[in-house]
C-alpha cells in the first residue's frame, strides 16, 4: 500500500474521530440540558446569610452581584468537559509510528467521554464509549484505562 493511501486512512480516522466527538459532546450536553428539567443533579448548597441590600449603582451592590455571577460561572465550569488525555500506541505492532490512540475527555465529575482510533494498514476503526463518574458500561480496553486513569489522577485535588 502507498504511503498516500495510508495518508489519506489516517486522516479519515481522524475525521471521524472528531465527528464522533463533536456527537458525544452534543448527546451529553442534550442529556444534562434535559435532565436539568427534569431533576437537579446536585443538591444546592445553602445560602449564606444575607446582608443588608445595598443601593443599586453603589461599589457594594456591584460587587455582591458579581459574586452571584461568579457562583455561577463555577458551577457551570464544573460540567465543562476540561480534562484530557491521549495515549498513543501500535495496535498491531506491524505499522509502526504509533498510529492507534485513545483519548479521555471529561469533566470535573468525571463524566465524559473515550475515543479510540485503531489503525492498520488496511482499515482504521473508531469508538466512542461514555463515561460516566470515571466507569463506562462498556468494556474498555487498556489503552482506554490508561488514558482514564491519567485524567483521573489530573483531575484528582478540583473533583468534589
Amino acid at each position: 500500500m502507498s504511503s498516500t493511501l495510508a495518508g489519506a486512512f489516517g486522516v479519515t480516522a481522524l475525521f471521524v474521530a472528531v465527528l464522533a466527538l463533536v456527537f458525544a459532546i452534543q448527546a451529553l450536553r442534550a442529556r444534562t440540558v434535559s435532565s436539568d428539567h427534569t431533576t437537579p443533579s446536585t443538591v444546592p448548597e445553602p445560602e449564606p446569610p444575607t446582608q443588608p441590600e445595598a443601593r443599586p449603582g453603589t461599589v457594594k451592590s456591584e460587587l455582591r452581584r458579581l459574586g452571584k455571577e461568579l457562583d455561577v460561572t463555577r458551577g457551570e465550569l464544573k460540567e465543562t468537559l476540561q480534562h484530557l488525555a491521549v495515549v498513543r500506541y501500535d495496535a498491531f505492532g506491524e505499522t509502526g509510528g504509533k498510529l492507534s490512540w485513545s483519548m479521555a475527555i471529561l469533566d470535573n465529575n468525571g463524566d465524559g467521554v473515550v475515543l479510540t482510533s485503531i489503525n492498520s494498514r488496511a482499515d482504521a476503526r473508531t469508538y466512542a464509549k461514555e463515561i460516566k463518574s470515571f466507569t463506562s458500561e462498556s468494556k474498555l480496553s487498556p489503552e482506554e484505562e490508561e488514558a482514564l486513569d491519567t485524567v483521573r489522577k489530573e483531575a484528582g485535588p478540583t473533583v468534589d
